[in-house]
């Protein structure tokens, strides 16, 4: 399913759109080198390890096109870009371990490298320099959004594992998990960017939804493709979520309406943790019976949507038009 641009004059491809930010990015990405340095040999290595993963970068990206499209880049823009793509790598790390996964973005995990310990710490100290390098730009504004959204990304965490290893979890709480998870990094981007901007409180608070919505599409179509993609495309294994104990909103479907046979094989893998009685295909199959990824893709594109009809409130500029283009660029990518 493509989403509908037809609202739009012009719909840029995601190349487009990241070449709009390139010279940005290339900025961030030399503060993302500084900012992992120091003296303590295992914590550059680490960062080192993160920031050369690679990753579509796509928070700071998202903070860089709105601050664009609301007027410019300042230094504090660069800087506080890396910031939160600094907590997306720490968050990383820490999920790398509480799944104890043993590769990401078609690496080796940093965990199957440095041992869990030193790993978890190396995470700890990335969210402390994201908040150093925050504190240094004396705006409470901007260090509320931060606190914010790491609280409620813990508390996502926190709840993903209290549901762990369970069947019994409903539709509302795991739109919750994505919400804090996922979303609440998705929308500081965009918040902290019309805070810089000197946007009204309303002003603020319509950007920060555009963030919010653009992370929950960008969420819900990740929990599709972890069934649907392949190992080579996400460079981990298929069906890790499940595999790691955790259900997701497609498997939700299939669980809800699926009959005794889905709930028996969705059980078997949770309390195996792995494929050795059922297979992946067999819960993609079971899924798709239930409408499962039609139905969470289509949830996703609800969310975009409304991204859109908040950003019609903004001038015509080609930031804009990227802006815009996003919901293309997350409902269909393949990765």
């Amino acid at each position: 399913m493509s989403y509908n641009a037809s609202r739009m004059k012009t719909v840029l491809t995601q190349q487009e759109i990241y070449a709009l930010v390139g010279e940005d990015l290339e900025r961030v990405e030399d503060e993302l080198r500084v900012y992992t340095r120091s003296p303590i040999g295992p914590i550059s290595e680490i960062g080192r390890y993160l920031i050369d993963a690679g990753g579509k970068r796509v928070r700071p990206a998202l903070m860089l096109l709105t601050s664009r499209m609301l007027g410019d880049v300042s230094g504090a823009t660069i800087r506080l870009a890396a910031v939160m793509e600094l907590i997306h790598n720490a968050t990383l790390v820490h999920d790398d371990v509480i799944d104890r996964a043993a590769t990401r973005r078609g690496h080796p995990s940093a965990n199957t490298h440095w041992g869990n310990p030193m790993t978890v710490l190396a995470g700890d100290w990335l969210y402390m320099q994201s908040f150093a390098v925050a504190l240094g730009e004396r705006n409470f504004a901007v260090l509320d959004t931060l606190i914010d959204l790491t609280q409620r990304m813990v508390e996502g965490e926190l709840l993903q594992l209290t549901y762990l290893g369970k069947a019994d979890v409903g539709e509302d709480e795991l739109l919750d998990i994505a919400y804090r998870k996922t979303a609440h990094l998705f929308s500081g981007c965009t918040r902290i960017a019309a805070v810089l901007a000197g946007l009204s409180e309303s002003e603020t608070e319509r950007i920060t939804t555009i963030g919010m919505n653009f992370g929950m599409a960008f969420q819900l179509i990740d929990d599709m493709l972890d069934l649907t993609s392949t190992e080579e495309a996400m460079g981990k294994p298929v069906a890790s979520d499940l595999k790691e104990g955790k259900v997701t909103l497609p498997v939700f479907y299939a669980l809800a309406n699926g009959g005794a046979d889905a709930r028996t094989k969705v059980l078997r893998v949770l309390e195996e943790r792995g494929f050795s009685s059922v297979s992946p295909d067999e819960i993609l199959s079971l899924v798709n019976a239930a409408d499962g990824v039609r139905r969470t893709r289509r949830l996703a594109a609800d969310h975009a949507h409304r991204a859109v009809d908040a950003l019609e409130a903004f001038p015509p500029s080609v930031y804009r038009d990227a802006m815009l283009s996003i919901p293309e660029f997350i409902l269909n990518r393949q990765v």
